[in-house]
């Protein structure tokens, strides 16, 4: 009897034991322990983050953070940390949000456009993944990077071609550059190498026209025929006369810092420059912005016509006017002058 009461006392134990060890389970691993209302919540863990720093985005998602540290001792997490950036789904338990911020690193989308330089495109892309603009903007100028890939200072930034690409938020500097190295290749495949090749020029020509001809208008019907008027310049051994060049000369300039040109006069024309189309034949040494694929395209496929010269119309504002003969040309910016005049438009 005595030992019937042993063992009666001892299953009692256990029992007691294991209620609370499946209670402890239950909080620790498989009751959801999520605060918000959305349905999914995203936290960054940077890399070479510690626990403390994961623990701190993580306290407001939760409604009980100790179980959650504990499970992390457990699971080995808290010596373990992962970079990147992790979805919390609503409902979510401590073992699933563990299971996620450790092995489910998500890739966002890194996107950039008609970036005027290298240190505005890192810039714009330090804002949307872990890398800093002066690491990114480091790696960009990379002069043993450059030399090695066809590059100069002058036309680095050519190499970025805007568009939208995904990328692990906690990509490094280095891990960006390369990518865009490797999409630039593929950008310039067969068929725009061949186009390239027929019109006579290299691909860092291309560009730098594009951002010529991206730079003089919007509108993307009319950038074709822009690029045929200046390809028919070259052809004839004439200067572009680009005023965006002469913008581009100008805003290198202490005395333009922080100003906008509406308006190009005759002094802009005398600026000693490499990229002032006025004073030096043929195309500028590097780009004098970042062009869009459209722009590119129009180069690479630029309408054959008999134009050699075009001004903004004063009566459709964002289209122009072409002509044929310097004549019909001046005619038509002396109608665009007036225009600017009229609105008090001198510099």
């Amino acid at each position: 009897m005595y030992i019937k009461k042993i063992l009666l006392a001892i299953v009692g134990l256990g029992l007691v034991a294991a209620v609370f060890f499946a209670n402890f389970v239950y909080k620790t691993m498989l009751k959801p322990n999520t605060a918000f209302n959305n349905e999914s919540a995203y936290i960054f863990v940077p890399t070479q983050a510690t626990y403390q720093d994961v623990r701190a985005q993580l306290e407001p998602l939760l409604i009980d953070i100790e179980t959650f540290d504990d499970l992390a001792k457990q699971k080995k997490y808290i010596s373990n940390i992962k970079a990147g950036r992790f979805e919390i789904k609503k409902g979510m338990n401590n073992n699933d949000i563990i299971n996620s911020i450790r092995s489910r690193n998500l890739p966002i989308r890194v996107s950039f456009n008609n970036q005027e330089s290298l240190e505005k495109l890192a810039g714009r892309v330090a804002e949307q993944i872990e890398a800093d603009s002066l690491s990114l903007l480091t790696t960009m100028t990379d002069e043993a990077f450059l030399k090695n890939n066809g590059f100069s200072l002058a036309t680095a930034l050519g190499m970025y071609v805007p568009n939208s690409y995904e990328f692990f938020w906690n990509t490094s500097a280095e891990g960006f550059r390369d990518r865009m190295l490797k999409e630039y290749k593929a950008f310039w495949n067969a068929s725009r190498l061949k186009k390239a090749k027929d019109i006579g020029l290299s691909q860092d020509q291309v560009i730098a026209l594009a951002s010529i001809v991206h730079e003089e208008s919007k509108q993307a019907a009319e950038l074709p025929r822009i690029a045929g008027v200046y390809m028919n310049r070259i052809k004839v051994g004439m200067p572009l006369q680009a005023d965006p060049t002469l913008k581009y000369a100008a805003y290198q300039l202490p005395e333009y810092k922080d100003t906008v040109i509406k308006r190009v006069l005759n002094v802009h024309k005398e600026i000693p420059s490499p990229y002032n189309t006025y004073l030096n034949r043929g195309l500028p040494p590097g780009l004098i912005a970042m062009p869009d694929i459209t722009a590119i395209d129009a180069v690479l496929n630029y309408e054959k016509h008999s134009y050699y010269y075009f001004v903004a119309d004063a009566k459709r504002l964002g289209f122009h006017k072409f002509a044929k003969t310097l004549a019909q040309h001046n005619r038509n910016a002396a109608e665009y002058w007036r225009y600017l005049s009229s609105q008090g438009i001198r510099k």
